[in-house]
């Protein structure tokens, strides 16, 4: 005879609420419980705890946890408010803190001294200056996106000049390597995580390409301010905290100086042609209206005719050619080749377990075998 278990149906709902899912989406014996009228059993309990995405150990408390993110949270969106962060959105705050706490570890051993760069700028300094020293901390000449071949290369080359630079940065649109849990974009759209020795910049990949550049130099200015935080970017625009505004300032003229823009602009405004502009920047043409209008070129009525129109016909051009792109070379955004080869070396010589190697990169026996050998080979390229 099975065991029921006694359980709080105030639990049950906010394990619900918390996933995001439907009632419906669960299965036919939760209505009962959530009434009183049955008790679930230890294993009915454990499928409910997979589907709705929450530890186990939650669903026997006295009442809901109050769960806190472990960074500042900027997000807002026109409502004014923020909603409660999905399981999606906490359980990849925590597996980058996982990983970032084993790198310093590695790093330390390893006789790394802290970054000089990490947390070198107040809110309120001058913004050209120091957007000129973080591309020179970078390698980045300040035409460095122009010599690009095109946007995807401009991001690629500048992930890469992230990690010399000794920066964690990861790219994924989804929990872990678990397609059926995608992020979303409208929840966040990257955060960072300060530390001395490794900085650590997350970029949600669900959302537009064109728009993840911007959203990495809005991190890489946390960086040089030294404050971790979540955030959202609707239309280019942080939330209105000082950090954010600040950190926004940063970014667009880390990506496109406004001396060289009003260079490039012509002498009527209704003439600048962004999608050119864009082109030669290697930036969102979105990035560059919105340059355009802090820079008194347009006006914020035609910033957002123009933001709303060419938002609309990405996200029709995203829904034609949504693939899951080849596992291999996703592997390279998603944990990096600076991490990866770390985290490969360190299981190779002994003094990283392969099943904690395996849980700090997703991938698992022949299959982190096989990355491991590609990353190897191949410089993780």
């Amino acid at each position: 005879m099975p065991n029921y278990i006694d359980i709080n149906p105030e639990l049950l709902r906010w394990a619900i609420s918390r996933s995001g899912l439907p009632v419906d989406e669960y299965s036919g014996a939760v209505g009962k419980w959530l009434d009183g009228e049955a008790k679930p059993t230890l294993n009915q309990l454990e499928q409910f705890a997979r589907k709705a995405m929450v530890p186990f150990g939650y669903l026997f408390l006295q009442k809901p946890p109050d769960e806190k993110l472990p960074i500042p949270d900027y997000r807002t969106r026109s409502s004014g408010t923020v909603r409660r962060p999905s399981p999606n959105l906490i359980e990849t705050i925590f597996e980058m803190q996982r990983r970032q706490d084993w790198m310093r570890e590695y790093l330390i051993d390893e006789g790394h001294t802290e970054l000089p760069f990490v947390g070198s700028a107040s809110i309120g300094q001058k913004i050209q200056p120091l957007s000129r020293r973080m591309r020179e901390s970078l390698g980045l000449k300040d035409d460095w996106a122009e010599l690009q071949k095109n946007w995807e290369s401009a991001l690629r080359f500048l992930r890469e000049q992230i990690e010399r630079a000794g920066i964690l940065i990861f790219i994924n649109g989804i929990v872990g390597n678990n397609t059926r849990r995608a992020l979303d974009p409208d929840e966040f759209q990257g955060f960072v995580l300060i530390d001395p020795f490794v900085p650590l910049i997350f970029v949600n990949g669900s959302d537009y390409k064109a728009a993840q550049i911007f959203t990495i130099a809005h991190e890489l200015a946390h960086v040089w301010v030294g404050q971790s935080a979540l955030f959202d970017l609707e239309a280019t625009r942080p939330a209105d905290f000082r950090v954010e505004n600040y950190c926004n300032a940063v970014a667009a003229e880390f990506l496109v100086p406004a001396a060289k823009l009003e260079a490039a602009c012509p002498a009527t405004p209704s003439d600048v042609d962004f999608t050119r502009l864009a082109r030669r920047f290697k930036v969102s043409p979105i990035v560059i209206a919105r340059r355009a209008k802090d820079s008194g070129l347009i006006s914020q009525t035609d910033f957002f005719r123009f933001y709303h129109d060419y938002m609309n016909t990405e996200a029709k051009k995203q829904e034609k050619v949504r693939s899951g792109g080849d596992f291999w070379l996703n592997q390279n955004t998603r944990l990096g080749r600076r991490f990866g080869m770390a985290v490969i070396a360190a299981a190779e010589e002994g003094r990283l377990s392969y099943t904690d190697a395996y849980d700090l990169t997703r991938l698992y026996g022949a299959t982190f075998d096989k990355y491991a050998q590609l990353l190897q080979q191949k410089g993780g390229r």
